[in-house]
């Protein structure tokens, strides 16, 4: 199986700087900022933590955008699943 070779761009680097420094934003937000934020120059994967915090945070309707664009780019550097 290839390895995902997706890095965090400076848009979704910036959000989830912005999602980290925020006091308003939850545990799991925080969790998949993090791991987006972690992988910005190298090609690590996200682990399945992360990636449940990501999915999370993407179908809460009460999370910003910042903290979604986070969420987005930590899930889209997940490992890939077979089918």
């Amino acid at each position: 199986m290839p390895k995902n070779k997706n890095v965090t761009g400076a848009e979704a680097a910036a959000s989830a700087a912005t999602t980290l420094i925020s006091k308003e934003t939850g545990a799991a937000s925080k969790t998949a900022a993090a791991s987006a934020l972690s992988q910005t120059n190298s090609k690590g994967e996200t682990g399945a933590v992360a990636a449940t915090a990501a999915s999370k945070v993407l179908r809460d309707g009460r999370t910003s955008k910042a903290s979604k664009s986070a969420a987005a780019s930590a899930l889209a550097q997940a490992p890939y699943r077979k089918k």
